[in-house]
């Protein structure tokens, strides 16, 4: 048997959720050829697997990579966690469409990164990824702040009945370019103005092509068991499988609901509704710092949003809103500032609110005002926000993914920025050695299912998330006695410990815990795409 590439002596762990097994692997042509012992003439290229676990490339089912991957495709942040695939467009936030006021609230981005390319829509945008070369495989979903944003602008009103069918078509368009699914930011503008029944109405396209519907939720904290109940009733209605993103409990006095939404999750589940989440292993989330505002003052865009921010007497009816959700001193303790745009401001990253307001003389609504302005609302911030016995409750759930809620970037270039969320490096080995190995949460075959197999069906990842003769060869190789996340919020540019080998459609992108450079990566497009395809032959 010829082969290109040959992985012996390791321990297999095949993706499929069963008891390990001891075999070689075979690779040829991007694809797997061998499972099982390998008796020919050993290749040039081979690893010796003894004392490690091989299994199927990690699948991040929550990455926000659209604009990273065009900056720097090397992807090394993701690489060197063991991941070879990702789901973006999360959040309602896509690489496309991009039209009308969506284009110009995504100009910003591409300038602060340097990316001098422009595109319209998926098929320009994947063109333009497999013409340059990625380093790991991408799927997409489309964002529905997106498609509402180029139909409808942002403000706060409901689509007209010719403003609803052009979403429609604009969301069939966008999965015949090979879009996986709809994934709607409800706490983010324009999203935050929709309402289920348009949600639910869009999602009968993704029925058409038996696609995904995912949702940031209307609400994580005070609102949470009904903005559950709302994709639960959209997956109930609209016929589609529905995914929660990143599920959590956000606020102390939140917390006591995570029995009751792991129910509300059984009993759907149990009904009939194809539902499943995913979970990123930490108890901070981190996301733009005026997500905090009440949701009028996001409405016409960021310009509106900054004429108010600038108003005393707006200002003054903003901070009795945001005073009677009691955010206390102890709140702004909790809130850390990752990212400015100034250099005056640069000292602020990886420090608290309440310390850099105590700084200042300022209060913490106070001080979220000032550097809103003055960062001209491109502040980044991390919530400390979650409990720990919470987390444990949601990654035990049979079908919660791991997802890192994080775009990719590595250790040099345009993307080596700020202070991100150290889950942006960390999130697979820290679930894996701290959770796994460390709180014995899981046995390594279920979390090597979680994190591989379950997503690849979830997401209609035809040929990847198995170690299987004839499936692609995205494998990753690692040590389980020694995996472990080392980013931090202080230093979150740190590679983990224990991936030693990963491929990527049998090429290698990480040799020996070094990387390659090689951009072997794929765009995968959804079966909208693969369906249309066939019946144009």
């Amino acid at each position: 048997m010829e082969i290109d590439l040959l992985i012996k002596n390791g321990m297999v762990y095949d993706g499929g959720n069963v008891p390990s097994f001891r075999a070689d692997i075979g690779i040829s042509g991007g694809s797997i050829t061998l499972v099982g012992k390998f008796d020919g003439r050993e290749p040039d290229l081979s690893i010796d697997a003894r004392g490690l676990a091989v299994s199927p490339g990690f699948i991040d089912t929550h990455a926000h990579s659209d604009f990273t991957l065009v900056a720097d495709p090397r992807a090394e942040g993701k690489i060197c966690q063991g991941i070879t695939t990702e789901i973006n467009g999360n959040c309602g936030m896509s690489a496309a469409p991009l039209h009308g006021m969506t284009r110009e609230r995504r100009e910003e981005d591409l300038r602060e990164l340097g990316i001098r390319e422009r595109w319209s829509t998926l098929t320009e945008y994947f063109t333009l990824l497999e013409k340059r070369g990625i380093g790991l495989n991408i799927a997409t979903l489309a964002g529905h702040g997106n498609i509402r944003g180029s139909v409808m602008g942002y403000g706060d009103r409901g689509p007209s009945g010719r403003e609803l069918r052009d979403m429609r078509d604009m969301l069939r368009e966008a999965t015949e370019e090979g879009a996986i699914g709809l994934s709607t930011g409800l706490i983010y503008p324009p999203g935050i103005y929709s309402y289920a029944g348009e949600l639910a109405e869009l999602s009968k396209v993704l029925k058409e092509g038996g696609l995904i519907y995912t949702s940031h939720m209307r609400s994580e904290g005070d609102r949470l068991t009904e903005a559950v109940g709302e994709v639960i009733e959209i997956g109930r209605k609209a016929g589609v499988k529905v995914h929660i993103s990143h599920i959590k409990a956000a606020g102390k006095r939140n917390w006591q609901k995570a029995d009751r939404v792991c129910s509300m999750l059984d009993e759907a589940r149990s009904s009939g509704v194809r539902l499943t989440c995913d979970r990123y292993p930490y108890t901070a989330s981190a996301t733009d710092l005026d997500a905090i505002l009440p949701s009028w003052v996001y409405e016409g865009g960021n310009e509106e949003e900054m004429k108010r921010l600038r108003d005393e007497v707006t200002r003054a009816r903003i901070a009795e809103e945001m005073g009677q959700q009691v955010l206390s001193d102890d709140y702004w303790k909790g809130v850390i500032i990752s990212s400015v745009v100034s250099e005056e401001n640069r000292w602020m990253e990886g420090k608290t609110v309440a310390d850099i307001g105590g700084r200042l003389g300022l209060d913490g609504i106070g001080l979220v005002f000032r550097v809103l302005v003055e960062e001209n609302l491109r502040v980044g911030a991390i919530f400390m926000s979650m409990s720990e016995e919470n987390l444990l409750k949601f990654l035990s759930l049979p079908f919660c993914m791991i997802g890192s809620d994080s775009s990719a970037r590595c250790f040099d270039g345009p993307t080596k920025t700020r202070k991100p969320h150290p889950r942006t490096f960390g999130t697979f080995p820290r679930f894996f050695g701290r959770y796994v190995r460390g709180e014995g949460l899981l046995d390594l075959s279920e979390a090597v299912y979680r994190a591989t197999m379950l997503p690849a069906q979830t997401f209609g990842l035809a040929g990847r998330g198995r170690l299987a003769e004839g499936m692609r060869a995205d494998i990753t190789v690692f040590d389980p006695g020694k995996v472990l996340d080392r980013a931090s919020f202080e230093d979150p540019f740190r590679m983990p410990e224990g991936i030693r080998y990963v491929l990527v459609n049998g090429v290698p992108a990480l040799w020996d815990g070094s990387f390659t450079g090689r951009l072997a990566g794929k765009v995968l497009r959804g079966k909208a795409r693969q369906q249309g395809a066939m019946c144009s032959k």
